[in-house]
């Protein structure tokens, strides 16, 4: 189900082609494709760079590895700094007098840690006795009250592996850290072209941008010939607040943004895909019991198409509820242009987790097929 696709593209093998036919395709190739990455803070944007190298480079080296341990150190200290920081402030307590002092012993660190921190034995001691803590869990539980990073589980379950002097970042471990983009960072990459296509390398530039509200006015300096937005929503984010605005709703945030993108004049013939990514943060929270309509009243009267799948399902019901609410912003009237025609674009949409390398090789695959079939397009072999 998560790599479904709203309006799939026509299959980019069935056809073929004549040699005049491949010359006009293969010259429409001769530039790079520009892709940008767009949505709010902490969506997947970033994990989706890293898939890319992953997919189309050569994973990450050692040095590139090592490079990552003192982010993810700094991940699971932040988790946990957080975690215990919220335990009384949410009403709960802790088991022992002991965890208490652990508690204490981890605020008294700090929240930022040096980059050359080496966790000692007794670090390791303190997080495990406070992680099986029945009010660090409850409170980890109702994470949704406070800003917590979504990663937290993972590392704290591996700190013995994390805190090893000889720690070497796994690929898994790179794409579950997190670190606030506030550069516009860019990677290129080839992909190759079907034979049936005339065969060959096509060259991608990615670019990934800070999503976070200060980091948005970067934006309009990669607009410019941009072939293709990949828009991120965090469907895991329903029940919870922006980091910089506490009171606003995390998803509502991505929708208005996605509506601004939607309707941007500079990205007018820019295709727009979009990930509901996140699909397994919002699996598990919606199998513990939460539910969207507590914060979308609009879901409870909500029907899922038979064509959609279970319309039993909660979690299947949710993800297409999600995709309905954009569905509807690009069914709305476009904005006229400079006093030229409205414009009339197609949306793709994929269910996806981007922490998972063969859900977003298999997504990829589309994306490609997508933007080669909207080349073929636009230069009359379709």
């Amino acid at each position: 189900m998560l790599n479904y696709m709203f309006r799939r593209p026509a299959s980019m093998t069935k056809t073929t082609y004549n040699k005049k036919e491949i010359k006009s395709f293969t010259k429409s190739f001769e530039k790079a494709i520009k892709i940008l990455l767009l949505g709010t803070g902490e969506s997947g944007k970033s994990t989706i760079i890293n898939q890319m190298k992953i997919l189309h480079i050569n994973e990450f080296t050692t040095q590139e590895r090592l490079e990552r341990v003192p982010i993810i150190r700094q991940n699971l200290h932040e988790s946990m700094y957080d975690i215990v920081s919220n335990v009384e402030r949410l009403g709960l307590s802790f088991d022992s007098p002991a965890n208490r002092q652990s508690a204490q012993w981890v605020l008294k660190m700090g929240k930022i840690l040096n980059d050359d921190f080496k966790p000692e034995e007794t670090y390791v001691e303190h997080i495990e006795n406070l992680w099986y803590d029945r009010g660090v869990q409850e409170c980890f539980r109702r994470s949704n009250e406070y800003q917590l990073n979504d990663s937290a589980k993972y590392f704290i379950d591996r700190v013995q592996i994390v805190s090893k002097a000889d720690y070497i970042p796994s690929t898994d471990d790179i794409l579950h850290s997190r670190k606030i983009t506030t550069t516009i960072h860019e990677i290129k990459f080839n992909v190759k072209i079907p034979k049936d296509m005339g065969g060959g390398l096509q060259e991608f530039r990615m670019f990934d941008v800070g999503g976070q509200r200060d980091q948005r006015n970067k934006w309009m300096y990669v607009f410019d010939g941009i072939d293709a937005v990949l828009f991120l929503i965090s469907c895991g984010d329903f029940d919870q607040t922006l980091r910089e605005d506490p009171q606003q709703n995390r998803l509502n945030e991505a929708l208005k943004l996605f509506r601004g993108v939607w309707h941007n004049r500079f990205l007018v013939s820019a295709g727009i895909i979009c990930f509901l990514n996140k699909q397994d943060i919002m699996e598990r929270k919606i199998n513990a019991g939460k539910s969207i309509g507590q914060y979308f009243p609009d879901y409870n009267n909500y029907r899922v198409s038979s064509k959609d799948g279970s319309v039993f399902d909660e979690c299947n019901k949710t993800r297409c509820f999600i995709r309905h609410k954009l569905v509807e912003i690009t069914s709305e009237t476009p904005r006229p242009i400079m006093n030229k025609e409205c414009v009339r674009k197609e949306c793709y949409f994929h269910f996806t987790v981007a922490t998972d390398t063969n859900n977003i090789r298999r997504v990829f695959y589309d994306v490609h097929s997508m933007i080669l079939n909207d080349i073929l397009s636009r230069i009359g072999l379709l």
